[in-house]
């Protein structure tokens, strides 16, 4: 592996589930909730999009960023409609990586851009308060459950 490649692949920590959140369906309010089960669709009670978005997930460490750039504080993460919100790993550096969150195996596949709605949910300037750092989404590769404080680590690092 090059110095590059040997640098980008490494972490300093797992990361961990600080928030989870699922909604019926298109349009519906986000319900949280304290752990999940997670099936090739998404999250059980989520509305649910097979494939490279089942899954949506944004970091922790974004959401004070996205509140200042509003004149406020962090919003709450179910005004952001994102499944996870996960602290301590960048998300970003994951990118095209497998990684297990809690016994679900999923995979970081594209970024997960703002939509019109947090304009609304956020107020004047929301989408753009959000571009950049609206999150990933991930396709589920095995199914499992994820619940608050579960580690988020790349699954190259747990032998998996």
């Amino acid at each position: 592996m090059s110095g590059l490649k040997e640098m980008m692949a490494r972490w300093a920590q797992p990361g961990r589930v600080d928030w989870i959140g699922v909604r019926p369906e298109r349009h519906a309010q986000m319900r949280e909730v304290t752990a999940v089960d997670v099936n090739d669709s998404g999250l059980i009670g989520d509305r649910g999009r097979a494939g490279q978005r089942a899954v949506t997930m944004i970091q922790a460490e974004h959401l004070p960023s996205i509140g200042s750039m509003m004149g406020q504080a962090a919003p709450d993460p179910c005004l952001l409609r994102r499944n996870l919100v996960i602290s301590g790993i960048n998300l970003a550096a994951l990118k095209r990586r497998r990684v297990w969150i809690g016994s679900a195996l999923v995979e970081l596949t594209v970024v997960c851009a703002p939509c019109s709605q947090m304009e609304a949910a956020l107020g004047h300037g929301g989408h753009s308060a959000m571009r950049g750092q609206g999150g990933w989404c991930a396709r589920v590769v095995t199914p499992g459950r994820i619940a608050l404080g579960d580690a988020v680590t790349p699954s190259e690092f747990t032998g998996q």
